[in-house]
């Protein structure tokens, strides 16, 4: 039976129980983990100490996708949870000309690599923008509300942005340049900032070339400060086959001495780079980066850092680990992003984002342990549902998994579907259709839908209603139907059910294919045809995330 949702709005956020995966958990319970710690798309990660010493908190990229700047939490650089986002409904709250801008799907744009720092008392988060500039909010409880985002620095091309306060209170940023706004790449800059780290005053400087030069792609970079040196953490090479270097100098402007202190070398992590450090209470040193996995995105995985040559040589003598001794840590809690969702309480889950600004006639909680999405009306020209904004839907967790949803379909007109979808530059969904007085249960898929291409219909069962109703002004036709997504190595296949205990298989073997800078996603759909009717909706019982 399911619970209502008036008893878990009452729990405080830690009273609730803490979530297990049953597809990834990296804590292996022996005092050893595996990596990736997180096997899901966390993209640019950067991570930093809090002010107790014991918690850690880190972020990700987000792109266009709404809420934005994930904040999870973790006792022991291991076990991490969704606990906020920085950019709630809107992305640029306060800034009425961006809120209209990325009301619209912006694929691939809106905020890249973040960093995310305490100092004096505050959480700050820096990103860039590569169509707006440098922008920055902050709190003094990463659970709590941000403050709407400021702009540091006005302009297109600045990406990857990283403060640095200084002994003496002089903050300085660090960030990389995006070639396709800037026409260059390859470079990193340092300016310095007023104190209070929302302007710059001062000019750029060039710190490091990585063109022509086997460092070809430098790029996200991480600005520290220990025993005197400035250390400008970065990657280079490229994306999914780059490594990660280290830098020094005795000034913030360079010049810069480096070595590589990550690679793939003989492991299997193809492309180990771009994170951050971090220094723990108990004097030990890590490096939480990504690695890219195609479809599945940027998983984070977590390395030892070794100091001892006065250079952050990372993992096994600069090869990713696989396995290796937790942290040291207070905590013995085993905890994992949230991924399942019974819809129970008046908040949306924090795992699902839009793929837009949040419109309340995207969807919203109800009171019957349901959430509730409406059909989205298609532009009278589209061929796909690439500018559909209020998908809802969230990261891969594992190499494989099941997903299961519960749905009831309501169609107020002709051709409205709805049903469940794995999101990327190819996707493929499995909808029901109304059709007279009558659903068709159809698999719809496109190959290269950033390309403008038209997706396909293939009709695989037509189903009748589970109920009608006979007294409303505009009456409806219901479908209560089960749906099914079976994935293992990046091959996605269909299932549904009319009573939930017997699945019927359905559709073709979809290849799933990565997002526009982020990983294939999943979950519920509905859409409409453009014109005047009254949207049909979808109302999500339960989704669960099993073996």
């Amino acid at each position: 039976m399911k619970r209502l949702f008036v008893i878990a709005a009452a729990l405080p956020l830690f009273a609730q129980a803490q979530y297990r995966s049953e597809v990834w958990s990296p804590d292996l319970g022996d005092g050893t983990y595996k990596n990736p710690v997180i096997n899901a798309d966390y993209s640019d990660p950067d991570v930093c100490v809090g002010a107790s010493g014991e918690d850690y908190y880190l972020t990700a990229s987000s792109f266009q996708c709404v809420p934005g700047l994930p904040i999870l939490h973790s006792k022991d650089l291991v076990n991490w949870e969704i606990i906020n986002y920085a950019l709630n409904e809107h992305l640029y709250a306060g800034n009425t000309e961006l809120i209209k801008h990325f009301s619209t799907v912006q694929h691939g744009n809106g905020v890249w690599a973040p960093s995310i720092r305490y100092h004096a008392g505050w959480y700050y988060i820096y990103w860039g923008d590569p169509d707006f500039g440098v922008m920055m909010t902050r709190t003094q409880d990463p659970a709590g509300r941000w403050e709407s985002p400021v702009c540091v620095i006005p302009g297109q091309g600045y990406i990857d942005t990283t403060p640095l306060w200084d002994d003496d209170g002089r903050c300085y940023l660090v960030n990389g340049w995006a070639n396709s706004r800037a026409r260059f790449a390859s470079v990193l800059t340092v300016r310095e900032l007023s104190p209070d780290g929302t302007r710059a005053i001062g000019q750029p400087v060039i710190v490091f070339d990585g063109n022509g030069t086997e460092n070809r792609t430098c790029e996200g970079p991480k600005f520290y400060k220990r025993d005197g040196w400035y250390w400008i953490l970065c990657p280079a090479g490229g994306v999914p086959t780059g490594f990660q270097l280290a830098m020094r100098s005795r000034s913030p402007y360079g010049p810069y001495e480096h070595k590589v202190v990550l690679a793939q070398g003989k492991t299997p992590v193809n492309g180990p780079h771009q994170g951050g450090w971090v220094h723990t209470k108990y004097g030990e040193d890590w490096f939480l980066h990504f690695q890219d996995k195609d479809a599945y995105g940027r998983v984070v995985h977590l390395q030892p850092v070794d100091w001892s040559s006065g250079w952050p040589v990372m993992g096994r003598k600069g090869e990713p680990v696989l396995t290796y001794q937790k942290p040291r840590s207070s905590s013995t809690t085993i905890v994992n992003p949230v991924e399942s969702d019974e819809f129970n309480t008046p908040t949306v889950g924090k795992q699902w984002q839009w793929q837009a600004n949040y419109d309340e006639k995207f969807g919203v909680p109800t009171a019957f342990g349901t959430f509730r999405i409406y059909t989205h009306k298609l532009a009278e020209d589209a061929k796909s549902f690439w500018l559909v904004p209020n998908m809802l839907l969230q990261k891969t967790p594992a190499d494989e998994f099941t997903v299961t949803a519960k749905l009831r379909f309501t169609s107020k007109d002709q051709e409205q579907m709805g049903g469940v979808i794995m999101m990327g530059l190819d996707y493929s969904a499995l909808v029901v259709k109304r059709v007279g007085q009558e659903f068709q249960l159809l698999q719809i898929t496109c190959h290269a839908a950033d390309k403008g291409k038209p997706h396909e219909e293939k009709l695989l069962a037509t189903l009748q209603p589970t109920a009608i109703d006979q007294t409303d002004y505009r009456p409806g036709i219901h479908e209560d139907i089960y749906m099914r997504m079976r994935v293992a190595h990046s091959k996605l296949h269909f299932a549904y059910s009319l009573n939930g205990k017997k699945f019927t298989d359905c559709g073709e073997e979809f290849q799933m294919r990565e997002g526009k800078w982020i990983g294939a996603k999943f979950g519920f759909i509905a859409v409409e045809p453009a014109g005047k009717a009254d949207r049909g909706w979808v109302d999500a019982d339960w989704i669960r995330v099993t073996r």
